[in-house]
């Protein structure tokens, strides 16, 4: 029998916190604290939906990176009719635009960085 378990992205930063308002302002979800002061989560109703660390000696990755494969990073799902706007919500909370050609179809995708430098991107819904 395979024991129940649970996966969650865990993004490390210098700021944990910092960047935890920030998904959550993304995401439309809530900062929770935890005993830790390195660790805290991001949490809808519905649960947790990733958790930041605080990595001491933290280098922002750097995007794109020709000489590695690429970076794990964040896909956040968008109705493509809502993209435009949820591209303004994301810079306004404090994403840095990376690669945001508005091709505006059904592969629209556009990538940013976030406050602590890890990519992600806002891809539309598939119809």
């Amino acid at each position: 029998m395979t024991v129940h378990k649970n996966t969650l992205l865990v993004l490390d930063c210098s700021e944990p916190e910092r960047l935890a308002e920030f998904y959550a302002g993304v995401l439309g979800a809530e900062v929770r604290l935890s005993k830790d002061p390195d660790y805290v989560e991001v949490a809808h109703a519905d649960g947790v939906c990733l958790a930041v660390h605080r990595e001491r000696d933290y280098i922002p990755p750097s995007w794109p990176r020709p000489e590695d494969s690429q970076q794990a990073h964040l896909r956040i799902m968008v109705a493509r009719e809502d993209m435009d706007e949820a591209e303004r919500e994301v810079i306004g909370l404090g994403a840095r635009p990376i690669d945001t050609k508005d091709n505006s179809g059904p592969r629209d995708t556009r990538t940013y960085s976030d406050p602590a430098g890890h990519s992600f991107t806002l891809a539309a819904i598939p119809e």
